[in-house]
């Protein structure tokens, strides 16, 4: 089993920046890929950007791509994701998951063995 937990949503003004942390626990060693996803309310769970434990390659969704950075601490066992000039469509339940499939960096939902609880963030324009 791998613990994952969400923190660092919140409310921000549209332009504004966050940084969500996801603290893995439990089993890691059976991890290579955490991701970051998102879900707004009626839709899809869409991804984010995906990074690997052992080398740190990274996989961002074109969307994103230049808004967004993500990154790790393996002697933490947490993985960041820095979001700049938030957008109110931004506004969304963002997950942290875990997969052991290879190759890695998966973008698919069900790729990902384990979730966190989820952390929201709110862009107001």
């Amino acid at each position: 089993q791998v613990q994952l937990v969400e923190s660092g949503g919140g409310l921000v003004q549209a332009g504004g920046s966050l940084r969500l942390s996801c603290a893995a626990s439990g089993r890691t060693f059976r991890s290579n890929t955490m991701g970051w996803f998102r879900q707004a309310p009626g839709k899809e769970r869409e991804f984010v950007a995906a990074i690997t434990w052992s080398t740190g390659t990274i996989s961002y969704a074109t969307s994103l791509k230049g808004r967004c950075t993500i990154s790790r601490d393996n002697a933490k066992n947490t993985v960041y994701l820095q979001m700049n000039s938030l957008k109110p469509e931004d506004t969304a339940v963002y997950y942290c998951g875990s997969s052991n499939l290879w190759p890695p960096l998966q973008s698919g939902p069900s790729s990902y063995d384990y979730w966190g609880q989820g952390t929201q963030v709110t862009v107001s324009s």
